[in-house]
């Protein structure tokens, strides 16, 4: 079978395995590599503000009926919430039953070596009315500016209320947003063809800053994750999806590329622009993927919480602090507010954990320490989660709502490759 090397799929699987080896060999020089990640993933970053914000407003503005937008927006975050309470139950049964920290030596942990995330996560105060307050900007443009999700989120929705609230007199509006809006993914398809080198930087870098026999000592760990996630996207996804008469296993590979995108760079926002193309090509309306996907990046990160159940329960297994059903239903409790802070990027889960374990002050938040090594390993897991729940829970909006029209994403697909021709 002939490989095509010019498709994106191919290279960036190649850039990882080329990272992978690159990293091994040359730790050194591996290591140094980080700078093709951060590059790449900023690139992508500066886009994200303007189109979220475009998005939302086109969305809203074009739908010109406020009581869909609500009701879009109302069963969005029903379903958050639902869906990711059932992930940080799946991460608190699954630590039980394979109890990956006991007996794990807790020696060479010390609170130094987590001063860094404790003081981050004191900074980012995680109560509920920081959180409000933290939703509301500064001004309105300073949030594009700053490029915070949710603050432009806010002033996106507001906009795009008001003008839907105009009627036909912002129509021009609207009209010249859609074409800004393809301006910038005309900017986001052309930065995707640095996406192999950044794969390739991120991946040497991993490897050779933490090496490949730093992973043995929490193997288990790291395999308990991947098991979990693993079997949350196929059987609670799978489940959410055949109901709403997809298959996830056909959803996943039609977004394939956007996956090994986040697999390189460990990021699901390096993915967000592209996903919400996708999606609207895959049927979903502009209106929903403009609100759900956007609002998802921050109340819906299925993967971080799966992750932040176990790392908590292991932290405690390896420090042997038991807790009672009633403690860790606090600790669950917790973890769903805590856990909406957090933003898709490398290291938030981290902090996020930081934050929470500051919050339960019976597990010792030094215990962190022992998962710096392999942090950067489950991130990737993490990230990758997250976006294929982000993606269902947008097609099973869409479905709800009757925003839903295969033939006519299947049309705009075949528009976008002709036009690519």
């Amino acid at each position: 079978m002939k490989i095509n090397f010019k498709n994106l799929t191919v290279q960036v699987i190649c850039a990882i395995i080329l990272g992978i080896i690159v990293g091994a060999l040359f730790p050194t020089f591996g290591s140094q590599l980080k700078v093709l990640a951060n590059i790449f993933i900023k690139l992508i970053k500066m886009l994200i503000a303007p189109i979220i914000f475009l998005t939302v407003v086109i969305g809203i503005g074009g739908m010109g009926n406020l009581k869909k937008v609500g009701s879009i927006g109302g069963k969005a975050l029903i379903y958050f919430e639902i869906v990711s309470s059932i992930a940080l139950a799946i991460g608190l049964i699954v630590v039980h039953i394979i109890q990956p920290g006991k007996g794990l030596d807790t020696s060479s942990a010390t609170a130094g070596d987590v001063a860094q995330f404790t003081k981050q996560a004191a900074e980012s105060e995680h109560g509920i009315a920081s959180f409000i307050m933290g939703i509301i900007p500064e001004n309105f443009f300073g949030s594009l500016a700053a490029g915070e999700l949710l603050p432009v989120l806010f002033c996106a929705v507001l906009f795009g209320v008001a003008t839907a609230s105009i009627g036909a007199p912002a129509k021009p509006i609207i009209k010249l947003f859609e074409q800004v809006a393809d301006i910038f993914f005309k900017i986001i398809s052309m930065i995707m063809k640095l996406s192999p080198i950044g794969a390739f930087g991120a991946m040497a870098y991993t490897i050779g800053n933490f090496g490949l026999g730093s992973l043995w000592s929490l193997s288990k760990l790291m395999l308990s994750v991947y098991i979990t996630m693993f079997l949350f996207v196929i059987i609670v996804l799978g489940s959410i999806a055949k109901y709403y008469g997809f298959n996830i296993f056909k959803f996943i590979n039609y977004i394939k590329d956007e996956l090994l995108i986040v697999l390189g760079t460990s990021s699901s926002e390096s993915a967000l622009p592209l996903i919400m193309r996708k999606l609207e090509n895959f049927g979903c309306s502009k209106q929903v993927v403009g609100l759900v996907v956007p609002t998802g990046y921050s109340f819906n990160l299925d993967g971080t919480s799966i992750y932040l159940s176990m790392a908590a329960m292991f932290i405690a297994q390896a420090y042997d602090v038991p807790l009672s059903f009633w403690q860790q239903i606090t600790l669950l409790g917790i973890l769903m507010l805590t856990s909406k802070g957090a933003a898709g990027v490398t290291g938030s889960g981290f902090i996020t954990l930081a934050a929470t374990l500051a919050a339960f002050p019976m597990i010792p938040v030094e215990g962190i320490a022992l998962l710096i090594g392999v942090d950067r390993f489950m991130s990737e897991a993490r990230a990758i989660t997250n976006i294929i729940g982000n993606s269902v829970a947008t097609v099973v909006v869409a479905k709800m709502e009757n925003e839903f029209d295969p033939t006519n994403g299947y049309k705009k697909e075949l528009d976008s490759e002709n036009t690519a021709h």
